[in-house]
């Protein structure tokens, strides 16, 4: 039992127990995708280490991420990235007294920043926490487009509409983000798509989700490595 709103609190056995955190976000991911997306993947990349690495437990996912150049299209629910940081700062000093230590798996770019800030926070309080991310290990489009969505056909195909599926701006994230930036992703991408997903497969999604399990079994294994493996 690796879940652990699943154990009644005398079954926490924590003492070398590494507690993972998904980090998500609530957001549009194109018209094909839900918009639990990057929470999805967060959880099965925790459920992965889990499964892969004893003495990992995996909290209940943060499903609210600062998402808010995805704010025009319906349905994004943003917090914004102070909100995350304190979340995720209380969080960690609350799981601190149970577990030694702490790992966030985020699998939303627009986390970034309020994540290394909470790590870096709780970090100074001599709190063992590290964040890890899938960006360390994928390379490709940058938002519901080729990656995620092979990602997602492997986690569950029947949730990928695959009829909605189209190319959006397909241009390098560099070039747009001047503009996103300024006027978030509607302004660049009008169907929410940086890239394109009309060619992903369930068999990439499959290697892509092996490959970052891998990245991230082999981090938490070298934990005091404080290289580049880490945010």
């Amino acid at each position: 039992m690796t879940a652990l709103g699943d154990r009644a609190w005398p079954e926490v056995d924590a003492a070398r127990s590494v507690l993972a955190v998904p980090v998500g976000a609530t957001e549009q991911h194109g018209p094909h995708l839900p918009l639990s997306t990057d929470t999805d993947i967060a959880v099965a990349l925790a459920e992965g280490l889990a499964a892969a690495v004893p003495g990992v437990v995996v909290a209940p996912p943060v499903a609210y991420g600062a998402s808010g150049e995805h704010q025009a299209f319906p349905g994004t629910l943003s917090i914004g990235q102070h909100a995350v940081e304190l979340l995720l700062v209380e969080l960690g000093r609350s799981a601190a007294e149970t577990f030694p230590r702490i790992l966030l798996v985020s699998a939303h770019g627009g986390n970034a920043r309020p994540v290394a800030r909470a790590v870096r926070r709780l970090r100074a309080e001599e709190r063992d926490v590290r964040a890890w991310t899938p960006g360390m290990t994928w390379r490709g489009d940058a938002h519901a487009g080729h990656v995620e969505t092979a990602v997602m056909l492997a986690l569950d195909a029947g949730r990928v509409r695959l009829d909605a599926r189209e190319a959006g701006n397909t241009l390098p994230l560099g070039e747009l983000m001047g503009d996103l930036r300024a006027g978030g992703v509607a302004v660049v991408s009008p169907n929410g798509v940086l890239g394109d997903p009309t060619r992903a497969t369930v068999e990439e999604g499959e290697a892509l989700l092996r490959a970052a399990v891998d990245a991230l079994a082999a981090a938490v294994r070298d934990w005091a490595d404080e290289g580049s493996a880490w945010l």
